[in-house]
């Protein structure tokens, strides 16, 4: 982890309605850092980084990527989110396109790049997760697992400086959860910026340089994942972890 500040979020609010579902969240991402963010269903963890990908509209706070604001009309969304990337839980790969015409759609889209070019990045990426046999496979061939790691190939050839993870493991049978998490931890390894919400505790502990812990819309603690494991802070965190009965 590096102390140049990467990614800066300052008094973020979010609104549906009445219902506030982030309140007041002040937090700097640092370059190289992995940011684990968890807390109970619904405390605003998804909308949070759905703000950051703006897939969300803020009105209220800003968010600054780099030295510049990502809030506001004027904001290229299309620039702004090859280099803020995001995996969710479903996959979202293209049931008509095989994986690798799914991996060269955004590169050759929206950054107007070569083919050869993006197909040997493709390539090379398919082949570090194990499935450079897949290329030509469409995404109904594939298991849950194969899907997510070509999902994270897919957002890691638009070249993003921080790659967001939604719960990418949520959907997935217990025995390809880790040849996912595995992917994630090498990106952790090769010194790539991560903001990731999970409910896989071991991991989180395994990965993070830092963890939030989040509930009702607010941060409520920001610690190393040691302190947070071993001794929370807050009360509430206290609670959660007891849920998940969690032992290290």
């Amino acid at each position: 982890m590096e102390n140049e500040i990467l990614l800066k979020i300052d008094n973020l609010k979010k609104n549906y309605d009445n219902i506030t579902a982030l309140e007041d969240i002040n937090l700097e991402v640092h370059k190289g850092e992995v940011l684990v963010i968890l807390g109970p269903s619904g405390c605003g963890k998804s909308t949070f980084l759905r703000c950051l990908n703006g897939l969300e509209e803020i009105k209220e706070g800003t968010i600054t990527f780099g030295n510049k604001g990502i809030i506001g009309k004027d904001v290229k969304w299309e620039e702004v989110r090859g280099e803020i990337g995001m995996v969710f839980q479903s996959y979202e790969l293209f049931p008509h396109m095989n994986v690798i015409d799914n991996i060269l759609l955004g590169p050759m889209k929206a950054q107007k790049r070569d083919k050869k070019e993006v197909e040997k990045q493709g390539e090379e990426l398919l082949k570090r997760i194990g499935l450079e046999d897949r290329k030509k496979s469409f995404p109904r061939q594939l298991s849950g697992g194969q899907k997510q790691r070509i999902a994270i190939v897919r957002a890691l050839c638009m070249n993003p400086k921080v790659m967001l993870f939604d719960e990418i493991t949520a959907a997935l049978d217990p025995e390809m959860v880790r040849e996912v998490l595995d992917v994630m931890l090498e990106l952790a390894k090769n010194g790539m910026t991560m903001i990731i919400v999970t409910h896989e505790m071991q991991f989180a502990k395994e990965v993070a340089d830092r963890i939030v812990f989040m509930d009702k819309g607010k941060i409520c603690e920001i610690s190393n994942p040691n302190e947070f494991f071993e001794n929370p802070k807050s009360e509430r965190a206290k609670q959660f972890l007891n849920i998940f009965k969690y032992k290290v």
